[in-house]
């Protein structure tokens, strides 16, 4: 694997991987010191032409974990906003000697331009591109779904997939990169998988997809879901009228006290509820479900940083067997995470 830029491309045993590798990450922010020197000598390159709070703070943080040296690109104050294109910016950070560049771009497709040409001899992930793809986010989703699927079978989340859980994604699909990436990957990992929105929030040719699609939510929840992900009403992305008001939309689809309260009067006891934030409380989703026991919200935030810890670690660790003739992924990184980066580490 030399990128991370769509989960559609990830088969199986490389989602599984990831999420393998994830879990041995995770053990590593639960010590006391949380720092590896696995990419040590290594440059990461946060490349941001868009706004961003978690995914880069999350992105600098799984770097800094595995010790390698990060630069913080922000398009605003930079070159870019002078003119520059993308591949000058590319062969500038390629000088500079980046090994791997984290792209968050309003363009769908710019992190594929980047890793097709010539421009740059690095890694490239997608941190999300236009309302295209997010396979970071997608990962940490199902990382935090499996670890609650694992728990509620009592078996070990390592080797694991979500054969047979059922995942409800619903709110603003259409301009939601998150939604796409969770779509490809869950079913990737045998989840089933439902889409709930207004028509006209459904992107073209959804019947496509791998899931179904419903228009009503309490009907989805009435049948019974594992996890319930809210996504965020993206208005800055919106350049028409695509539901009446705020408090319809709200009422028909978004995740409120009485459908909170509906899950524990339907049986629903094990239901999860998620959101890839920033949360428009009261819109999408009401402070009482946000902030409810079945809440996975600050959960998926822990995640990501191990999520985006196993990816770098996997792009740039020197690894590059194929998975399925590679030794268990979990026994590769723990043998480094337990012998040479014991008590050395504090230095």
């Amino acid at each position: 694997m030399k990128h991370l830029l769509s989960t559609e491309d990830l088969s199986l045993s490389d989602a599984v991987r990831i999420l393998d590798t994830a879990e041995e990450m995770a053990a590593v922010g639960e010590r006391e010191v949380k720092k590896l020197p696995t990419l040590r000598g290594r440059t990461v390159v946060n490349l941001f032409f868009e706004d961003s709070t978690r995914t880069r703070i999350s992105f600098e943080a799984a770097a800094k974990r595995l010790s390698a040296d990060v630069i913080n690109f922000s398009a605003k104050g930079s070159s870019v906003s002078k003119g520059e294109s993308l591949k000058d910016t590319a062969q500038t950070l390629s000088a500079m000697g980046a090994d791997a560049v984290v792209i968050r771009h309003w363009a769908s497709g710019a992190p594929h331009r980047l890793a097709a040409t010539d421009w740059i001899d690095a890694a490239v992930i997608n941190a999300g591109d236009g309302t295209h793809e997010h396979p970071t986010q997608a990962l940490l989703d199902a990382f935090t779904m499996r670890r609650h699927w694992s728990k509620l079978a009592g078996t070990p989340s390592a080797g694991a997939a979500l054969t047979g859980m059922r995942v409800a994604i619903a709110g603003d699909v259409l301009h939601s990169r998150v939604a796409r990436s969770n779509v490809w990957l869950l079913r990737t990992l045998g989840a089933e998988v439902t889409l709930v929105a207004p028509p006209t929030l459904l992107p073209i040719g959804v019947e496509k997809w791998p899931c179904s699609v419903s228009y009503d939510l309490d009907e989805t929840l009435a049948r019974g879901v594992d996890a319930m992900m809210m996504l965020r009403v993206q208005g800055e992305r919106m350049n028409a009228s695509f539901f009446p008001t705020t408090r319809e939309y709200s009422r028909r689809w978004g995740f409120d006290d009485n459908r909170l309260r509906a899950l524990d009067t339907l049986g629903f006891k094990d239901t999860i509820i998620m959101h890839p934030g920033p949360m428009n409380r009261g819109l999408e989703i009401s402070s009482a479900a946000a902030d409810s026991p079945r809440s996975t919200v600050l959960a998926q935030v822990r995640n990501g940083v191990s999520i985006r810890m196993a990816a770098l670690y996997l792009l740039l660790s020197g690894d590059t067997r194929e998975p399925a003739g590679r030794p268990n992924t979990t026994t590769s990184a723990s043998a480094e995470t337990t012998s040479a980066h014991a008590p050395k580490e504090s230095h």
